[in-house]
């Protein structure tokens, strides 16, 4: 079992562990039955009656895929799941059917030697605000009716708006009614909709009861699985309202397409025709490209009989001529007198009761925990002594944003500014993750840190390089994204591993397509990298348990050479091992030690190194070049 020690995970040698993983995977976050990809409107609103059995693949292709992840040299999953998945028939009833096959599934990486840590899923709160997670139940507990989103600008979600759906909009729906009203009753119903109550409880409450008991129900399922590490508190947690100021003015970093502010939002919600701003954005701002009139027929985002939660709970009222009227405009920004901060006050004391409901099945389990996307970590002093890895993400945004690789273009997500220079965007990213680290050291204690996603987009410059066969941007793109991590020292799981993932419609949720793996791609069936993706950069060595703390790991996919510098601790009598990947050097390679020797087991791609008297050690290995 891998326990935390400081900043680093060991082994039950003592060895420092490395953690090179994948997130399993992009598909995972739709039905299989019916077919829940985004751009299938067929069943889409039949939501009690939906099936995740299959994700992320079928078990009888287990065999193939964990062969195809540990022969790249990956040896930890972030497995996917989703509460959705769990409970989609209704309040309490669970998926048994879905359990039984997820045991099965995550028993079977065991038996590959892949570590796993379960990641709640969601992004923008559901499937049905324009991203996945949560089950549909959970919007009509609040009154909503997603029928109408779209006419409403609840949510801009691909099965109701069809093909072609614009490039990543999906994340402005944080910022629309639906996902920001979901979010803020789920973390902060009780301050901020004390009103709003669902069988007796207040809806924060009702909402996470329910989500803390669907995520129990699976670690008592896994509990004697020993490859499972832990669970992760939800990915990519929002704020949605929390913490707004003004709810007449925009707010959130997602500003383009059709924008309304919070207060419009909610006039349209509740049957009220607005003209809105039409946004854009490109590498140098965000511009304004027109207004756009939206429920000219005046439908409601609230189901039959329900009125909207903000009315409900006195932020805004008609006047006698029957004209909304806005009370509280800052009705989100303090309780009591007091400004709320979102992480402080919501996120921390929920991520440490998602970890004491996990650990009521299995005390020793690693706690996996995620502060808001793009913020910092709250302030928990205790942290270092509770067993925690902390799991923020991180991405190349322009990359991500535009689907096109330029070298000298880059951005810094937190003090959003550009960033010109390839030298500059080198740096400046490998300083980011640098600050990432201080901030964790400060904040909590100097846990373990793991990246939980980062990655590139495949379908870059429309596609081109499925029809050219030319991956080199790919490959320099995921080799930036990949080298700014090692220099930081950082465990990593790559997003993402889609088994399924397919040139036309890549990882099957909102056009997306960053999966390592393409079904489409794949030649030659007997050859487990047909079908890999930018593999030059993907596949690298790297110390999977060090006798010792590493001090530098690099990687030069251009020129194959792999530099180790670590401390040695001579009270560790475990060789160290380090992934020694074939696909680099299938020729031999040439290896400059310090001092110590090594062994090769090219079988399962492993180098072990005996440390000799020095106190620091450095290994440096070279291809050899083809005779």
């Amino acid at each position: 079992m891998i326990k935390t020690k400081g900043p680093w995970l060991v082994d039950e040698t003592g060895r420092t562990v490395m953690l090179r993983g994948v997130n399993l995977g992009g598909s995972t976050k739709v039905p299989t039955t019916p077919n829940g990809a985004t751009w299938n409107i067929e069943g889409f609103f039949d939501h009690r009656n939906v099936s995740f059995v299959g994700r992320p693949f079928p078990l009888a292709e287990a065999d193939e895929h964990y062969s195809r992840l540990r022969l790249w040299g990956f040896n930890c999953l972030r497995f996917l799941i989703t509460w959705e998945a769990v409970e989609h028939a209704g309040p309490g009833i669970y998926d048994e059917d879905y359990l039984d096959y997820l045991y099965a599934v995550v028993k079977k990486a065991g038996e590959y030697g892949l570590y796993v840590f379960i990641d709640p899923h969601q992004d923008v709160y559901s499937r049905f605000s324009g991203g996945d997670g949560a089950p549909g139940w959970t919007l009509e507990a609040a009154g909503l009716d997603m029928r109408h989103f779209k006419e409403t600008g609840a949510a801009i979600v691909h099965q109701t708006h069809g093909d072609p759906f614009p490039r990543m909009i999906w994340p402005t729906n944080a910022f629309k009614l639906a996902a920001a009203t979901m979010f803020a009753l789920f973390f902060a119903g009780n301050d901020f909709a004390p009103k709003t109550m669902v069988e007796g409880k207040n809806i924060q409450d009702y909402l996470q009861e329910h989500y803390f008991a669907a995520m129990k129900k699976v670690a008592q399922k896994l509990k004697d699985l020993d490859c499972v590490m832990g669970f992760d508190t939800l990915n990519e947690p929002q704020r949605g309202y929390i913490g707004v100021k003004d709810l007449q003015a925009l707010y959130g970093q997602m500003d383009i397409g059709i924008v309304p502010t919070p207060w419009q939002s909610i006039l349209l919600g509740a049957g009220y025709t607005q003209k809105v701003k039409h946004l854009v954005r490109n590498v140098i701002g965000t511009f304004q490209k027109g207004w756009v009139t939206l429920n000219s027929e005046k439908k409601s985002a609230w189901l039959p009989g329900r009125d909207c939660v903000w009315k409900q709970n006195g932020v805004w009222d008609v006047d006698e001529a029957g004209n909304p009227v806005l009370l509280k405009t800052d009705h989100f920004h303090k309780i009591n007198g007091r400004e709320v901060n979102f992480v402080q006050d919501y996120m921390k004391p929920f991520m440490q009761k998602m970890t004491a409901n996990i650990r009521t099945v299995k005390a020793e389990w690693i706690g996996f925990m995620e502060s808001e996307v793009n913020n910092y970590p709250p302030y928990w002093e205790e942290a270092a002594d509770l067993n925690l890895v902390n799991v923020p993400h991180w991405y190349d945004g322009p990359l991500l944003f535009f689907k096109k690789y330029v070298s000298f273009l880059g951005f810094n997500e937190i003090t959003q500014q550009v960033i010109f220079g390839k030298k500059n965007v080198d740096k400046a990213y490998v300083a980011q993750l640098a600050e990432v680290k201080q901030l964790n050291k400060e904040r909590l204690g100097n846990i373990p840190l793991l990246i939980g996603e980062f990655g590139i987009p495949f379908d870059l410059d429309q596609k081109k390089a499925f029809r050219t066969g030319d991956y080199r941007d790919h490959v320099k793109a995921m080799n930036r994204s990949m080298s700014t991590l090692e220099a930081n020292l950082l465990n990593y799981t790559i997003w993402n591993y889609t088994s399924d993932n397919s040139n036309e419609r890549g990882d099957f949720w909102n056009d997306e397509d960053l999966s390592i793996f393409c079904r489409d791609q794949q030649k030659n069936k007997s050859d487990l990298n047909s079908g890999g993706r930018a593999l030059q950069a993907v596949i690298r060595p790297f110390p999977i348990a060090l006798a010792g703390e590493p001090l530098k790991s690099c990687f030069d996919p251009f020129t194959g050479t792999y530099q180790l510098e670590f401390v040695g601790d001579n009270t560790i009598t475990t060789p160290s091992e380090i992934f020694y990947p074939l696909f680099h050097y299938a020729n031999g390679s040439d290896i400059t030690l310090s001092d110590g020797s090594v062994t090769i087991d090219e079988k399962n791609q492993q180098l072990f190194y005996t440390a000799g008297e020095q106190p620091n050690h450095t290994i440096t290995i070279k291809p050899k070049l083809a005779s």
